[in-house]
């Protein structure tokens, strides 16, 4: 059995557990990221341990504060909500039921300004950690421990080595590429971890490729 120190005496944290309170704040911090836009309303739907016993460890709490851009380390995670409701954000929770998950999951679902939703499926695996398992209904497998871009392409031909290219171009090394798409020639999902952080400007040479549809970037 492979441990590290951090599944023994989890991360530093606010609160009482590492995987219901550091990792549901990490879990909703990093949808947050991954659906970019600024949003009106968030809807959370929890299951198996996070639904049943997510009460007594602040779950709920611990993802608002999470959609809202707090850390695990943040006094302020215990005034989430007086902090949704001075944003003018709203929200709401429920228990749902899914098929092969992790018992730490939960599906977050971003309304909006332009009224469009995002759609973020993930899991509190332990010891703060977290796993991100589907993007609008597209699997994918993001952990967010290294810095990480998302860009949703065009399925087609030559659109990773245009991707991989820029990146090269810049001296940004990737460690692991996984695509995932949810029907040929249709739109397709790249999560790319690299050793270094993404600069702005690579971004922006990213979203400028006209087979980039969109570009997010998790540090």
């Amino acid at each position: 059995m492979n441990l590290s120190i951090f599944d023994v005496i989890g991360p530093i944290m606010i609160g009482p557990s590492s995987s219901h309170t550091a990792g549901a704040v990490k879990l909703a911090r990093v949808a947050a990221l991954i659906a970019a836009k600024p949003f009106t309303h968030v809807e959370f739907g929890l299951h198996g341990s996070f639904a049943k016993t997510g009460a007594g460890h602040g779950t709920k709490i611990a993802l608002l504060a999470g959609v809202l851009g707090i850390t695990k380390d943040d006094e302020q995670i215990k005034h989430s909500r007086e902090i949704a409701a001075a944003r003018g954000i709203t929200y709401a929770f429920n228990e749902v039921e899914l098929a092969d998950v992790h018992e730490n999951t939960a599906v977050i679902t971003f309304t909006h300004a332009d009224a469009s939703k995002t759609a973020i499926v993930g899991c509190s695996i332990g010891g703060g950690r977290i796993l991100i398992t589907k993007i609008n209904g597209v699997e994918v497998e993001l952990a967010a421990e290294q810095p990480t871009i998302v860009i949703q392409q065009l399925d087609e031909q030559g659109v990773v080595s245009r991707v991989s290219q820029v990146l090269a171009d810049n001296n940004i090394n990737i460690g692991i590429m996984r695509l995932s798409r949810a029907a040929k020639r249709s739109v397709a999902t790249a999560v790319i971890e690299t050793d270094e952080k993404i600069p702005p400007e690579v971004v922006s040479q990213l979203a400028a490729l006209d087979v980039v549809l969109s570009v997010r970037v998790i540090q």
